[in-house]
């Protein structure tokens, strides 16, 4: 089964968006936010687990999906609607 492995840069309204609508789409098999083991660390700050109120958080999403040709509507999905909610996306293929 294909997994489709991504980051988003946002709120949690912005990732919440983007789970439910991968739960929407048909045949998807699991959707999963996947917590960070290691917060992101700044260089800027002496506090540096801090986040400052102007930056969004990252979300480390999972999909699973029984074969490619979903793993790519699902990849056009979560990209179409990170785009409308103008928030960062990257696509990997481990976190």
């Amino acid at each position: 089964m294909p997994m489709v492995r991504f980051r988003l840069t946002g709120s949690r309204a912005d990732a919440d968006a983007v789970i439910t609508a991968l739960h929407g789409i048909s045949d998807v098999e699991h959707v999963e936010e996947i917590d960070d083991l290691m917060p992101i660390m700044r260089d800027d700050s002496s506090s540096s687990e801090s986040v400052s109120d102007n930056e969004g958080h990252v979300y480390r999403i999972e999909v699973d999906t029984p074969n490619d040709q979903l793993a790519d509507t699902v990849r056009g999905s979560a990209e179409v609607i990170a785009n409308e909610r103008d928030v960062g996306i990257e696509f990997t293929d481990e976190f």
